[in-house]
């Protein structure tokens, strides 16, 4: 039957009502209200333009149903909102208890990552989503312990809640995944687990994908989640102390992604990780694997991420590594530290989808090959700190893909490479610390890329135009230091200058301060020393980027006081500025590291509450009074050198409670009294403390000596140097480290670095007294202790004999008495022995390191024999024979007083000190001394 033209007008009518009607019907209209609410409790600014959640209106026709709105998905029979995907939607604000998120009780898939919720701790009403399969709220600053609720989704397959601020410990990791049996995706990346890792994860056969990356996991990796038939990505990186080894690896691996770095992975790289045929990101530097790396890792030709760098595999030649030029698909490739030597790899050529290709650290020597250019997708090239030599290949600064070009600590020479016409695509430009010569070419203005410049450490020459490098607009940081360059640094009328953060303009034969940095308001670092800068420091310079200086150095100049008065310092985030080396006069407000200059007079109290120092030096000048107390706000100090002032004070306790203190000079100062513990003040971190030559009185402190733990174990398998934390924004320039001068095996000693290792005590030249205790046996990883030049008595406590690192010890000039303890000759470590001018007896410890000390170790203790000695012990009878010493922990004296010497001085009291010393010459002379130097306490006794 035909259908008139009317019929089919109503059908069609009919039909679009219908549909309409159902369209209107898709999205239910509380969960369009609960999600408009949810939109409404947020500040949703994105620098990109409009928002994703612009759609997200209640209007009729096409955008009015919710379930056509960004992000949302609904179930096609039911109609409820099951899915909300808002990743990255610029969301700012916190989900509260009543969020009507929650009000979505039928989601199945909820993502929130890369938003900002303002450090606030996931509600625990998360609980009532309970039909979730899918969570992610990775990279969204939430805070704090994961909410047990969490449990209550047990449908979950796939949970992230990576690169947050969170714990994990109740729920604890254990409890999740008991809970969560089903699970594929299972990513905790950064999240505070603080546990070993369960061996149920053994069981999860569904399991595709582990992130647990920087967990500070402990305890042994089960081995059985490497064989789990369904596992494409593991990663367990950045966690130290997770041990474990690598099993052998079956053909029928899943595994696309092995990410092991930074941990205590141990043992060979089995050859079966060749069977790994899906492999395609291999990551597991700075581990501790040894051996050497396996040729098969060459028949994995999926790879597009190897690194292997910084482990302990023995050092292999370029050839033995051609494997890697079967990797075609390469796209990075790090051999950091791998003990590489010969010449440039040839190998390499064949790798022509390399974008990352990293050698550094290695002793490769050589040209650098200009074929390097013919890799036309490389970006990042380091080189640095090899031996490559000849000259730079133009072409790879000019010519070139390379956007970052470290070529730092070589042996490079010639000149700077020159081209006019250049289409550089050069971001970073590193040469630093090699043998280039001649002068810095004008055409470098041409690299309009430029962002990082850095010469420094060369034997460039010339006369430079600062203007050059104004041409730079995107300049931001510029290192000259240390050529043989003259630096004009007029700028021109109409030059715009960029905003530098970083100039190192060190030896640049400066004649003023250059007038440039008048208008510099985001400097971190600038470095002006070894110049010949006269006159005052204007200023203008103490207002010059204020809110973000870290580092300035005026060192080495011929400064000679402040324009406009006395200083006080703006800089809140200023971590060192060194002026030593100048003439500088004047009276300081706020100083934190100045030294060899000559201020005068007291240090002003002035110092910021937020104080954010961690370097004071100020030896060598001639201040006075007390040190600030207000020196207690800076709680990052990790250095202070007060040493060789005319400061007067008692013994600053209140100093142990800063949390990071590893340096405390005070030498030669007028410091006085006791080192007595006031408070809670324990220098926990302390590690080398210079007392000596001022007039401390009273007994040792023992006390202390039972808590400064960072004197009795330090790790010397991660060796640095004190002050490398104080890192700045660019590459390859020597950190700014901590130095100090100490006596040391009876030399005053420069330490321009000092190792993070070291651990000193010299308390000498003082007058401390009593007995040495035995505590002080407990400082194991002490390197120096001197003691000389006070007043100390009793015995030597054979407890030093426990300083197995100890490599100079000076109990010279003082009063003990006794043996030498022959357990000391079990200090293999010691090179530097002094126990001249005291009172010792008997015969001197022999063999290993004792046979190396002259009688100048000995001199003025005519007690002592020894083979070496003038008297050989076997040609007198030497009849002391030292007791048993045990210290006294409240007075300070042995027993040692107590005990023997309460048997002299008996016998003189008594008119008996002819039958207790007769015929015992050594006694008789211990006597003597005793009465000498202690008469006035026997009376009071």
């Amino acid at each position: 039957m035909e259908l008139s033209f009317d019929g089919l007008l109503l059908f069609i009518l009919f039909f679009f009502h219908s549909f309409n009607s159902s369209l209107q019907l898709r999205c239910h209209h509380d969960e369009s209200l609960a999600l408009l609410q949810f939109k409404q409790s947020f500040i949703i600014t994105c620098d990109f333009g409009r928002s994703k959640l612009d759609s997200w209106k209640l209007i009729h026709g096409e955008r009015g149903d919710c379930c056509s709105w960004y992000g949302v998905e609904c179930d096609y029979q039911t109609n409820h909102v099951v899915s909300l995907d808002l990743s990255g939607c610029c969301l700012s604000g916190s989900i509260n208890s009543n969020s009507t998120l929650f009000h979505l009780v039928h989601l199945q898939t909820l993502n929130l990552a890369h938003n900002d919720f303002n450090y606030s701790q996931i509600p625990s009403q998360v609980g009532q989503l309970s039909r979730l399969t899918h969570l992610n709220l990775s990279s969204s600053s939430f805070y704090g312990q994961i909410p047990p609720q969490v449990l209550n989704q047990s449908r979950l397959i796939s949970l992230d809640l990576s690169d947050n601020s969170l714990n994990l410990h109740k729920p604890s990791l254990r409890d999740l995944v008991q809970k969560f049996t089903n699970l594929k995706e299972l990513h905790l990346s950064g999240v505070n687990i603080s546990s070993t890792v369960p061996d149920i994860l053994t069981n999860f056969s569904s399991l595709e994908s582990l992130r647990l990356s920087g967990c500070i996991l402990q305890g042994e990796f089960p081995i059985g989640i490497f064989q789990l038939p369904n596992l494409k990505i593991l990663d367990i990186s950045e966690n130290q102390d997770l041990k474990g080894y690598l099993p052998p690896f079956q053909l029928r691996s899943l595994l696309k992604s092995l990410i092991l770095y930074e941990t205590n992975f141990v043992g060979e790289l089995p050859s079966s990780i060749g069977n790994l045929a899906y492999l395609e990101d291999l990551e597991f530097y700075s581990c501790n694997f040894t051996g050497q790396l396996p040729s098969s890792l060459g028949n994995l030709t999926k790879l597009t991420i190897l690194d292997p760098s910084d482990n302990n595999f023995g050092a292999p030649t370029p050839s033995s590594l051609s494997w890697i030029g079967k990797l075609s698909d390469l796209n990075y490739l790090a051999l950091f530290h791998v003990e590489l030597s010969g010449f440039f790899p040839s190998w390499l050529k064949n790798l022509t989808r390399l974008s990352y290709l990293e050698l550094s650290y290695n002793q490769l020597a050589g040209p650098i090959p200009s074929w390097l250019m013919n890799l036309t997708m490389l970006v990042n090239l380091y080189l640095d700190s090899n031996h490559f030599n000849g000259q730079i290949p133009s072409c790879l600064i000019y010519g070139s893909s390379i956007e970052y070009l470290i070529l730092s600590f070589n042996q490079l020479s010639g000149q700077i490479p020159s081209q006019t016409d250049a289409h550089s695509k050069v971001v970073t430009l590193e040469l630093s610390s090699n043998k280039l010569q001649g002068s810095i070419p004008r055409t470098l203005s041409n690299l309009k890329n430029l962002q990082t410049l850095s010469f420094h450490s060369n034997n460039l020459s010339g006369v430079v135009d600062v203007n050059i490098f104004f041409q730079l607009k995107k300049l931001r940081i510029l290192m000259l230091s240390y050529n043989n360059l003259w630096l004009l640094t007029e700028s021109n009328t109409n030059a715009i200058i960029p905003n530098f953060t970083n100039l190192g303009l060190a030896s640049c034969n400066l004649s003023e301060f250059p007038h440039f940095l008048h208008n510099q308001h985001e400097l971190k670092f600038l470095d002006l020393s070894s110049n010949n800068i006269q006159g005052p420091i204007p200023s203008w310079l103490w207002n010059m980027s204020r809110n973000s200086l870290q580092y300035m150095n005026l060192s080495h100049n011929f400064l000679k006081g402040f324009d406009g008065g006395p200083v006080f310092l703006q800089w809140a985030h200023l971590i060192v500025l060194d002026i030593q080396s100048n003439m500088l006069q004047g009276s300081l407000l706020s100083v934190p590291t100045w030294s060899t200059n000559y201020f005068d007079g007291s240090i002003s109290p002035a110092w910021r509450s937020k104080c954010n120092l961690r370097f004071i030096k100020l030896g060598r000048n001639r201040l006075q009074g007390q040190l600030p107390r207000s020196l207690a706000n800076c709680s990052m100090l990790e250095f202070i050198d007060f040493g060789e002032n005319q400061l007067n004070d008692s013994f600053p306790s209140w100093l142990g409670n800063l949390p990071k203190l590893k340096v405390l000079i005070l030498r030669s100062n007028g410091f006085y009294g006791a080192l007595r513990k006031v408070g809670t003040g324990k220098f926990s971190k302390l590690q080398i403390i210079d007392l000596s030559q001022n007039t401390l009185t009273g007994y040792l402190p023992t006390t202390y000596f039972r808590m400064w733990n960072a004197m009795k174990i330090i790790d010397e398998s991660h060796m640095t140097y004190m002050g490398g934390i104080l890192q700045f924004p660019y590459f390859s320039y020597d950190n700014y480290a901590y130095y100090i001068t100490m006596n040391n095996k009876g030399l005053e000693l420069e330490y321009f670095k000092i190792p993070s290792t070291l651990t000193a005590i010299d308390f000498s030249c003082n007058r401390f007294e009593g007995a040495i205790p035995n505590a002080i046996g407990n400082l194991t990883a002490l390197h120096v202790l001197n003691l000389s030049n006070n007043m100390l008595i009793g015995h030597i406590p054979s407890s030093l004999a426990n300083m197995k690192e100890l490599e100079s010890l000076d109990l010279s000039s003082n009063q003990l008495s006794g043996q030498v303890p022959l357990q000391l000759s079990e200090l293999t470590s010691l090179s530097s022995f002094n126990v001249s001018w005291n009172h010792l007896s008997g015969p001197v410890p022999q063999g290993k390191q004792f046979d190396t000390f002259d009688s100048s170790s000995y001199k003025g203790n005519s007690g002592l024999c020894g083979a070496f000695l003038e008297n050989k012990c076997g040609s007198k009878t030497f009849t002391s024979t030292p007791s048993t010493f045990t210290e006294d922990e409240d007075s300070g004296f042995g027993s040692f007083f107590k005990f023997n010497w309460m048997i002299v001085l008996m016998g003189y009291v008594g008119g008996l000190i002819v039958g207790v010393v007769a015929g015992n010459e050594v006694i008789k002379r211990k006597h003597d001394w005793f009465v000498k130097t202690f008469g006035k306490k026997l009376q009071r006794m």
